[in-house]
Parts: C-alpha cells; sequence; structure tokens
C-alpha cells in the first residue's frame, strides 16, 4: 500500500512540473518566497480528503506558504452525540467561522449553499481579480461557470474544479437486434420513453426494458422521478416557507401518469421483491451464472439508463475483464446528454460542482488566497488531476475519455443542470420535512400497486401534507403524527 501511494504521488509530482515550474516565477520575476499562512475553512469535508484532493500540489509548489486546514463538521461527523443532540448545519457553522475573530481567507462548501453566502455578503466577487491577471475562463465547461454565474447575478464569487454528473447510456446491441436507431443528443423526455416502447420486450426468459432512471436492479421509480424529472420542471412540494402543500395540480397529476403508464407498459424493471429470483437470480434456469444479476445494464436485461460518469469505471472495468466472469457478455455502449422537457430545452443535467471554493470577505490574506483558486482552477491543475475516473475537472481542453476507451464524453457536459430546488435551505433547517417526501413515496406507491388514482393520491398528499407542515412548523423537531393512508 505505502508503494502505491508513493508511486501515485510521483506521478502527481511528474505531471505537476510544469505548473510547479509556472510558480516559480510571476510576470518573469522570482516568485516572493516571504513566509506566509493560508488559512481554509471546510464545510463538507475533513481535512486528510480535502488535503489529498486538492492542496497537495499547491503546497509543494509553495514551501513557503503554510496551509492552515480546518474543518467546522470536525468533532460532530464522528463524536459520540446525545440521542435528542441535533446534527449542526454546516453552513451555519462555516458563516460563524467566517465572521469570528481570525478568520479563514478561502472556504469551501456545497453549491447550493452559495446563494446563502453570497445573499449575507460573505464573499469577495472574484470577477476583478480574473481581469485583472487575465485568468482564462474561457475553457471552463459553460454549465459549471454558468451556473456559478447565474447563482451570483451573473457575476462570480467562487469557482468550481472538478464536478460530476450524468448521461443517458445505451446497450447498442440491443438497439442493433430490434432494428431501432440509437438514442441523439437533445431527445424530449417523450421522444425518449416512445424509443424505449420500442425495445421493451418484458415476458420470456431473457425480458429487456426499455428503460430505467439507474441501472441498478433496485432501482426506486419514486426517487428518479424526483432526482431527474421534478428539478427541471421546477416543480415545488411546497411553498416557500414550507406552511402549504402545492401537489394537487394538473402538472403533477402529469408527471405522475406518466410514470405509472411506463411501469403499466412495463417499460421500467418491475419492483424487485427481494427474493433474489427471477431476474436477479445469481443462476440462471439453465445453470449460467450472471455476475451481475444486481445490475440491470450490465446484465443485457436494459436498452437504456441514466448514468454517473463515476459509474461509468464498473462498466468499463467489466468490459476489460469479461474473460473472468464466466457468463458475461461484454457491453457495446455509448451515452448521449440526458433528455429535457419541452417548456425547458437543453436542461436536464444532473450535476455535482465539487470544491467550490471562495474568498472570505473578511479576509486577511487575500493575494493567497486568489492564488489558491487560481491555481486550483488552472490547466495545469486540471491536467494533473485529469486522471479521475470518478469525476470530471472543469476544463473542456483537460477531459479526455479513460483508460483508452472511445465514447461521446462531451455528453456529460453539455447539458444546463437544473436548477437548485429552493427548498433545501429548508431541509437543513426543519428536518421533518423529510417526512412529507416519505408520505409522496408511500402515496405514490399506492397508485403504482393499482390502489388509488393519481390524482386522489395528489389530493391526499395536499391535505395530510398541510397537516405534517403544521405539525413541523409549531413544533421544528418534535414527533410527527402521520395520518394512515386512506386506500379505497
Amino acid at each position: 500500500m505505502m508503494k502505491m501511494k508513493t508511486a501515485a504521488m510521483a506521478l502527481l509530482v511528474v505531471l505537476a512540473l510544469p505548473l510547479i515550474a509556472a510558480c516559480s516565477q510571476i510576470g518573469g520575476k522570482e516568485a516572493d518566497t516571504t513566509e506566509r499562512v493560508l488559512r481554509i475553512a471546510i464545510a463538507n469535508y475533513d481535512v486528510s480528503s480535502f488535503r489529498q484532493q486538492f492542496t497537495e500540489i499547491f503546497e509543494f509548489a509553495h514551501p513557503n506558504i503554510t496551509l492552515e486546514i480546518e474543518s467546522v463538521m470536525d468533532g460532530y461527523m464522528y463524536g459520540v452525540r446525545s440521542p435528542n443532540q441535533k446534527m449542526p448545519d454546516p453552513l451555519e457553522l462555516l458563516v460563524e467561522r467566517m465572521q469570528g475573530d481570525n478568520p479563514p481567507d478561502v472556504v469551501m462548501f456545497n453549491y447550493d449553499q452559495l446563494p446563502s453566502l453570497i445573499a449575507d455578503n460573505l464573499l469577495l466577487q472574484l470577477d476583478p481579480m480574473i481581469t485583472k491577471d487575465k485568468f482564462d475562463t474561457s475553457d471552463i465547461v459553460p454549465a459549471v461557470i454558468d451556473g456559478l454565474r447565474k447563482t451570483g447575478d451573473n457575476k462570480l464569487y467562487a469557482l468550481a474544479p472538478i464536478f460530476s454528473s450524468s448521461a443517458l447510456i445505451y446497450n447498442k446491441a440491443i438497439f442493433d437486434q430490434a432494428g431501432v436507431n440509437y438514442p441523439k443528443d437533445g431527445m424530449t423526455w417523450e421522444e425518449m420513453f416512445d424509443l424505449a416502447r420500442r425495445l421493451t420486450k418484458p415476458d420470456g426468459d431473457d425480458p429487456v426494458y426499455g428503460f430505467n432512471f439507474n441501472t441498478s436492479a433496485y432501482m426506486d421509480l419514486y426517487y428518479g422521478m424526483q432526482q431527474y424529472i421534478i428539478p427541471p420542471l421546477q416543480l415545488r412540494m411546497f411553498n416557500d416557507d414550507a406552511t402549504k402543500m402545492t401537489v394537487d395540480s394538473d402538472q403533477w397529476d402529469r408527471v405522475w401518469s406518466t410514470m405509472l403508464k411506463l411501469m403499466q407498459d412495463k417499460i421500467v424493471p418491475p419492483i424487485d421483491d427481494g427474493s433474489g429470483k427471477g431476474r436477479l437470480a445469481r443462476i440462471s434456469g439453465d445453470g449460467r451464472y450472471n455476475p451481475f444479476a444486481y445490475d440491470d445494464f450490465l446484465s443485457g436485461r436494459l436498452a437504456m439508463s441514466i448514468i454517473s460518469y463515476g459509474q461509468l469505471d464498473q462498466i468499463i472495468n467489466a468490459n476489460k475483464n469479461a474473460a473472468n466472469y464466466p457468463g458475461f457478455t461484454p457491453i457495446s455502449w455509448d451515452v448521449v446528454t440526458m433528455p429535457s422537457h419541452p417548456e425547458q430545452p437543453g436542461v436536464g443535467g444532473s450535476m455535482y460542482m465539487n470544491g467550490v471554493m471562495g474568498i472570505n470577505a473578511k479576509a486577511q490574506n487575500v493575494q493567497d488566497a486568489w492564488g489558491f483558486i487560481k491555481f486550483v482552477n488552472g490547466p495545469e491543475w486540471a491536467r494533473a488531476k485529469s486522471y479521475n475516473s470518478y469525476q470530471l475537472v472543469s476544463r473542456k481542453s483537460y477531459i479526455k475519455p479513460p483508460g483508452g476507451t472511445d465514447f461521446h464524453i462531451e455528453a456529460f457536459y453539455q447539458l444546463t443542470p437544473a436548477p437548485q430546488p429552493p427548498e433545501n435551505q429548508l431541509y437543513r433547517t426543519k428536518p421533518n420535512l423529510y417526512r412529507v417526501q416519505e408520505l409522496g413515496r408511500n402515496l405514490f406507491q399506492q397508485v403504482l400497486q393499482g390502489n388509488m388514482e393519481v390524482r386522489e393520491a395528489l389530493k391526499q398528499w395536499q391535505t395530510q401534507g398541510d397537516s405534517l407542515l403544521q405539525q413541523i412548523k409549531d413544533n421544528p423537531d418534535g414527533p410527527i403524527d402521520i395520518m394512515p393512508i386512506r386506500v379505497r
């Protein structure tokens, strides 16, 4: 293990040598070697992981700058808490640290926390520094840079060096056998669902399903709908202050009815009963062993699915090592952009920006804070980190298919990600709101099982949800009394 770590670090240093050399000079002059301290506060990482992922090369290139890194969640993530002690909000802890004595210079946070930091004037605008240093942002993936700008009312208050996203993966062999053209970039959801119908053959010993929201055989249809269908439409479960439900509407009805139709037409695989039989059996009726029974796509049962960039590694490795998996047939695959709604064309990418960093408005070392952010978001850092098989660097020039593979990798960053749901902040301040979500899940299952009509379920969700929201308002951290679901 030590040899592997040493080799990995050596490779990192070799890759970073041009960057380190460039950093030794500024404007043709020797860089300032004065001993300095740069303070960094992180909201959602532990220090060891943060240092390994983001700061090792910087520290090697800047031996005169000492990094003091603090995770505001230290002592909470792994500490012992009493049963009644609530987990603190990382954003609240970060804000407290930013405004306290000896404040951090650089802060790292989640993308959905950025609007609150901007609204409270806690971050410095980066545009003047970008202009002064002629820092090139034109190579940064538009979905990343535009997403950050939109959050700041067309101003930049943070940068993100890496991100993860999703695309639509498809099994070429299933399309070829059905004589159906491959999917393409820019499809609507309905176009993709219609394509899936033409590929579905749910009966027999080797069923084929047209689509699912995940390659896993244990995928929850409700979760897929909530993650991919609802956000681009900006459908809300409740109003801005979580006092009134908003689900008894024609648009919610259309979405639920569409999902029900997918299940009724057997376009999506049936829900697993946990028995380990049927399509999930490791050993088929004719004695063939299926090492990937838990994965409908790797098992050749699924024509199309949404997949994250990090999941590709499993498929790539399975194909490379197919000889070691008796009964496994390598999958011929490619990806296209995720579908979008006609109301929101080009919007639908599922993206998670990682390493979102800004400069504290009360920073004492603004120069080195900007130097660090510029370094980590620069082209040479991207080149050194572009070999990560689980996340993508934000600079397009260094996004390449991993491991000698050849596929349409651009599909992972061509769409605009859906806006951040405004209720994210409410979930942090009112953790019991998840009970409203679970009530919807239970009612949705009743619809899928044929026990309720769609609009009937939505009306019940509206009524019982209103009751839950009132209880949460009256007693935010207290017990919640949920009425039983009324089934006809």
